[in-house]
This record gives structure tokens, C-alpha cells and sequence, in this order.
């Protein structure tokens, strides 16, 4: 599953880099928790609730439905 996050991610990167932040992938556990830390502009933006629950969340788990969470770090 840790890959298939990371591909996901790669093909969200591209829009968070266009706002100066981006995202890393931490780790993926066995429950279906993916943890993951928002960087740069994103890391400090008040809206990276919004971005890591209705944009890379709602994503991943419409891709991947054993995805449980996605948690920032």
C-alpha cells in the first residue's frame, strides 16, 4: 500500500508546489493510518486542514478504500 500512497502523491505534488509547499510521505501503518508532513508554504498555510482533509485525503481514499486516515505530522 506504502507505494501506492506514494504514487498518489506524486501526482498531487505538482499542485501544492505551484503554491510553494509540498508534501512527504512519512509512514503508512498497518491500520490503513497514512501519516504524512506538509511542507514549506503548506506547512504553515491556514487552510492545510482544509488541503490535507479534502484534497490529499479524500483523494487517496477514493483511490485506496483500505485508507482509514490521513494524518499531518
Amino acid at each position: 500500500m506504502t507505494e501506492e500512497v506514494k504514487a498518489i502523491l506524486e501526482n498531487i505534488r505538482p499542485a501544492l508546489q505551484a503554491d510553494g509547499g509540498d508534501v512527504e510521505l512519512v509512514e503508512v501503518t498497518d491500520d490503513g493510518v497514512v501519516k504524512v508532513r506538509l511542507v514549506g508554504a503548506c506547512g504553515h498555510c491556514p487552510m492545510s486542514t482544509m488541503t490535507l482533509k479534502m484534497g490529499i485525503e479524500r483523494t487517496i481514499k477514493e483511490k485506496i478504500p483500505a485508507v482509514k486516515e490521513v494524518v499531518s505530522v
